[in-house]
């Protein structure tokens, strides 16, 4: 989850600057919702222990080798980012989407052929123009499995079959750079130093980037598609009819009712657990947030209930299950998130939310909040360790609620004064 979202800033550039482009995405199942509506899938949320929401060095399924074919006379169209900063944390829904390009990587060239920028694009898909299912995880547990050897089959001959002109692996895996070479494109474009270093040797342009924060690398490898000097702009995500309905109806029945004018989201989950604050830390800062009058909901994802029940105990909190569109749909009206280096934490980010980031183990130079009003919490002590160790990592329990509370409040004071 995560590495889509710091994916799409990159991608989002691209499509931007060749609105003509038709870009293809190939997505876990389970993760197409961050990029088109239409099929909510598993309830997943992306902090399940497979680690899935963090950055692309902690092993994470992401979007990993996508393409764009070219399809005639390009319009410019870097208009640069939403401006994230200056918006009014609240209950407003989403801004409209439907209007702005955004796409993803690979070119396929087809001459003078009119270009249909718009299609299969929206705002129920307004970053690219197909996506293309390789269920890795799925394939990983039946390696064997008759359905496995089929589903690659057909993956393969479905990217061959669509002529992509150029592949460019955001993921940096062994399993992104091999989906890359099934396409048959001669040019595969890659970091110099991918997070898996076997994946390099699958690459035909090995780019050495320079950015320390992810979405900055991504953008430098974009960049190298058609040589265009890019930028990270704001990201965008599908706009779910269905789950905006739910989500107003939801927070009307649970949220209204208390008077409160702001939310506040706390997610409390993370891949592995040295990177995961302790719920009962959470629960003090839960009620620190009741008690200056903000309504405040705990992620309660699958996997999860665990982590939130303590959070929500004494009524400080309600709890939220939601799918992966409601998610979306509900991040779009949070005032402020709080969590660790994890995907819903990601995902109000890329919406231009206000965050309160606690990092332990991981690096939020790296991967930390990008793009909107953001305060991190990180130890001193803490040093860069992705072991995935079952205890919260030493550094990391140096963080009180206290400083928290502390970081928050200096946050929303920015939000009013902005």
């Amino acid at each position: 989850m995560g590495d889509i979202l710091h994916a799409l800033p990159a991608v989002t550039a691209l499509r931007q600057t060749h609105p003509a482009w038709h870009i293809g995405w190939v997505v876990e199942p389970r993760w197409q919702a961050l990029l088109k509506t239409g099929n909510e899938g598993p309830r997943d949320q992306g902090t399940e222990k497979t680690g899935n929401e963090g950055p692309r060095d902690q092993g994470t399924e992401k979007a990993g080798s996508e393409g764009a074919r070219e399809q005639g006379s390009e319009k410019t169209g870097n208009e640069g980012p939403r401006d994230q900063g200056t918006e009014k944390a609240g209950n407003e829904g989403p801004r409209d989407q439907g209007t702005e390009k955004a796409g993803s990587e690979g070119a396929r060239e087809q001459g003078s052929e009119k270009a249909s920028a718009s299609e299969g694009r929206g705002s129920a898909m307004p970053v690219v123009d197909r996506l293309h299912f390789a269920a890795s995880r799925e394939w990983k547990r039946h390696p064997l499995n008759g359905k496995t050897r089929s589903a690659i089959k057909g993956l393969r001959r479905e990217l061959r079959d669509a002529h992509y002109d150029a592949v460019l692996d955001l993921q940096g895996a062994i399993r992104s750079a091999v989906i890359g070479r099934m396409t048959g494109c001669m040019r595969r474009i890659g970091e110099a130093r991918p997070r898996e270093w076997p994946a390099h040797w699958f690459f035909t342009e090995r780019i050495v980037t320079h950015g320390a924060h992810v979405i900055e690398q991504d953008v430098e490898l974009a960049s190298a598609v058609a040589g265009d000097p890019l930028t990270a702009v704001s990201p965008l995500l599908p706009v779910d009819l269905v789950a905006e309905s739910w989500c107003g109806n939801w927070l009307a029945e649970h949220a209204a009712q208390t008077g409160a004018r702001q939310i506040a989201f706390i997610t409390p989950g993370a891949g592995w657990g040295a990177k995961r604050w302790p719920p009962e830390r959470y629960a003090a800062v839960a009620k620190g947030l009741k008690d200056r009058g903000m309504q405040v909901l705990v992620n309660a994802a699958p996997g999860e209930e665990s982590l939130a029940a303590p959070i929500a105990a004494d009524g400080a909190a309600v709890p939220i299950a939601t799918t992966l569109p409601q998610l979306i749909a509900l991040t779009r009206r949070i005032a402020l998130c709080i969590g660790g280096d994890t995907g819903p934490l990601h995902l109000a980010s890329a919406l231009g939310r206000p965050v309160v980031g606690i990092y332990g183990p991981t690096d939020p130079s790296r991967n930390g909040p990008y793009g909107t009003r953001a305060r991190v919490l990180r130890s001193p002590e803490s040093r860069r360790d992705h072991s995935r160790r079952d205890a919260p990592e030493a550094g990391l329990l140096t963080i009180s609620p206290e400083d928290v509370l502390r970081a928050t409040d200096e946050l929303l004071a920015e939000e009013k004064t902005a």
